[in-house]
């Protein structure tokens, strides 16, 4: 498992620019390499160090004992407490090692059975040099229970089911999907009660949905237990606990065999970027010391979110992280995960107050987290290692080279990076620009704008743009008649038959353009009221609103129902995934644009994208790929007939998709059995041309038969 030094070439031959940056690259891929061999030598190799759950926390072994170990090494003495010796702080002495690690072993009952009760509450209990007395809840716990009438404050519990209660996977995990369809997902507000959804009601009712509609993974967010519901999941105390606001650990998993029955890959949102700074039940002063899991001083605090950072130059630290990836694989059958706050994790600034140009300066230079992202490299290298079908997604607004290339190449190593530009450009679109002044150009350098050879997610709208102080996609093109005028009883106004087409044109050009992954956050996909006209967000339970659930929940309802245009949209997205998935336009070689007017290369296979046109005045785009000819026409008031497109491979053309269709909120003016014949004559750069009629706001997708 030896890791070779880097090859400066291996670099300059992925960007030639790095080669001024190269001694920055090698020094940490070095330190990178340092640590590998570090984990070989004294820790058996990630096989080994990566199973920390194994060792920390609380384990039963074959005679049914509890053995209990925590790392604490500023605690003079530790005891375990609980319910089991009705808290007695002197009964369960623990024995500390030379590297602060504290263990006791508590035997089985008479009977053979295990002396701790399942699900019952249980405590570290430590005394400081001082001779002060702290409590805290085991680091590594698997379960934590919150009790909102007593206190916010967590309890830790013994997880440990009978075999009769404890939930048996039954599939197997489903392919390594190449064309991720991602659909976001917060369990919590997955009902269209007024209350917090739970696993079983998402496995049962909203599982079939994803799969209906095309998509072949799911992000699940919020499973890691925080301390507040409203902070979306990203305030986390436990990092080895499935939050308890929806269900027990066994329901969790439950949910994830379901999807893999279903072909759905089931990834999770990790938050390794910071962490919350609870003292009685989060890591924070664990130990009575500031630096145990976090850098101390203002070094481990993040300003911005109000938390605490991690000393990734840790050993033990190190192992809690990379222990706590291969715990949700192994314990829950996660196959991947999205990296939260990534440029948090590779900047000494955190993206605080920091505007990117693009300069690789900006990359490499002093404001470069090194041990942050040696933590990255480290991550990824030990996941791809030990699961070689593992999904890894980085969110970085930065746009760092190398970072969705192998760590062995000199990359950070993670499969895909969220395209976080793309749905800042369809907001400011949609808030500050008249459909007149909208830039074909500038659309589709920001769709095709990305790192050669590193993959990405495309999506029009995540989460974040869901949250308080903005609004989804929907709502900035519909507003307030979405409460008025979304019913086919009442009339099609302009504003809901723009807002309508718009929104299908916009998701299928970032589905078909952006990026060779997608993402679409729950509820989205059919444009999602937000429940009456004075909100426009979601809205989470906070002292703000009354501590209500009306904002934060999915109603289901309007899309189900038969009378209202949800439906429309709805049909749509279902529709783009399924020809995504058939005809794998997201599997495709990434885009060749016309910038600076080159020609195609003759030597590319067909199914590489090229935009052959983008039109300003006309408000047309017209690309292939995947063998697929896509033509939008966005303009606000002119159709077009017979409009003349550029298509490399001659041949017959039929309409395989068309935004115009009555059961996607069109009017059917186009003709769905049209045949296109090719002329033999170069148009825009391709050896041949056919001609469309391509009414206002409309796109359609056309095949080669």
């Amino acid at each position: 498992m030896t890791t070779k030094p880097l090859s400066p070439q291996a670099v300059l031959e992925i960007d030639g620019y790095l080669k001024p940056n190269l001694p920055a690259i090698i020094q940490r891929h070095n330190s990178f390499r340092q640590w590998k061999e570090t984990f070989q030598k004294h820790e058996g190799g990630y096989e080994n160090f990566t199973k920390g759950y194994l060792k920390f926390g609380l384990n039963v072994g074959p005679k049914n004992e509890v053995v209990y170990r925590e790392w604490a090494p500023n605690a003079r003495e530790a005891y375990l407490i609980g319910d089991f010796n009705e808290w007695n702080r002197t009964s369960h002495p623990m024995k500390r090692d030379d590297f602060g690690v504290w263990e006791v072993i508590v035997p089985p009952l008479p009977s053979g059975a295990c002396a701790i009760p399942h699900d019952t509450k249980v405590k570290i209990s430590m005394v400081l040099p001082n001779g002060s007395r702290i409590e805290r809840l085991p680091a590594w716990i698997r379960r934590v229970t919150q009790d909102l009438s007593v206190s916010p404050v967590y309890d830790a519990r013994f997880w440990n089911p009978p075999a009769s209660e404890k939930y048996v996977f039954k599939n197997s995990r489903p392919p390594k999907p190449h064309d991720l369809r991602i659909y976001e997902a917060h369990v919590g507000i997955a009902t269209a009660e007024p209350r917090v959804g739970t696993y079983k009601e998402f496995t049962k009712n909203v599982l079939p949905r994803i799969r209906d509609l095309g998509y072949n993974a799911i992000q699940l967010m919020a499973v890691m237990e925080h301390a507040y519901y409203a902070s979306f999941g990203y305030q986390v105390t436990s990092f080895f606990a499935a939050t308890s606001r929806c269900g027990n650990p066994e329901d969790l998993k439950e949910l994830i065999d379901v999807a893999h029955g279903m072909g759905i890959t089931v990834l999770l949102d990790i938050v390794h970027s910071h962490a919350c700074k609870n003292v009685l039940d989060g890591l924070n002063e664990f130990d009575g010391t500031d630096h145990l899991y976090f850098h101390e001083g203002g070094k481990g605090r993040h300003d911005l979110w109000d938390s605490r950072l991690f000393n990734y130059g840790n050993h033990e630290v190190l192992r809690f992280l990379l222990s706590n990836l291969r715990f949700w694989v192994e314990e829950y059958q996660f196959d991947g995960f999205r990296f939260d706050g990534v440029t948090s994790m590779m900047y000494k600034h955190h993206g605080i107050g920091t505007g990117f140009s693009g300069g690789y300066h900006e990359y490499f230079g002093d404001g470069a987290d090194e041990e942050g992202i040696v933590y990255l490299m480290l991550a990824n290298d030990a996941m791809h290692y030990l699961y070689p079908n593992i999904i890894t997604i980085a969110e970085d607004v930065s746009g760092m080279p190398l970072l969705g290339k192998p760590v062995d190449v000199g990359g950070v190593g993670f499969d895909y990076r969220l395209s976080m530009a793309v749905p800042d450009m369809w907001i400011k679109l949609l808030k500050h620009k008249q459909d007149s002044e909208w830039d074909m150009g500038n659309i589709v350098h920001t769709l095709t704008n990305r790192r050669h050879g590193e993959k990405s997610i495309a999506y029009c709208e995540s989460h974040d743009q869901a949250l308080v102080g903005d609004k989804t996609l929907a709502f900035w093109l519909m507003d307030k008649e979405m409460y008025t005028h979304m019913s086919d009883l009442t009339p099609m106004t302009p504003i809901i038959a723009r807002g309508i087409a718009l929104h299908k044109m916009i998701r299928l050009l970032t589905h078909s353009l952006g990026g060779e992954g997608y993402l679409n956050f729950i509820g989205n996909e059919f444009g999602h009221p937000e429940s009456n006209r004075r909100r426009q967000w979601l809205d989470f339970p906070r002292e703000g609103n009354g501590n209500s659930f009306h904002y934060a929940r999915r109603q289901w309802n309007v899309v189900d129902d038969e009378v209202l245009r949800y439906k429309y949209l709805n049909n749509f997205d279902r529709s783009m995934n399924h020809l995504a998935g058939q005809y794998g336009w997201l599997e495709a070689p990434q885009v060749r644009t016309l910038a600076n007017d080159r020609k195609p290369d003759s030597q590319a296979p067909l199914t590489q994208a090229y935009v052959s046109l983008k039109n300003e005045s006309d408000k047309v785009i017209v690309f292939e790929r995947a063998g697929l000819l896509f033509v939008f026409n966005f303009h606000p008031n002119k159709s077009f007939t017979d409009y003349r497109v550029g298509v490399e491979e001659g041949g017959e053309y039929r309409i395989v998709l068309s935004s115009d269709e009555k059961r996607f909120g069109g009017f059917d003016n186009i003709m769905l059995d049209s045949k296109f014949f090719t002329e033999p004559m170069e148009w825009n750069g391709r050896k041949n041309f056919l001609q469309v009629y391509i009414p206002s706001r409309t796109c359609i997708v056309l095949a080669k038969q």
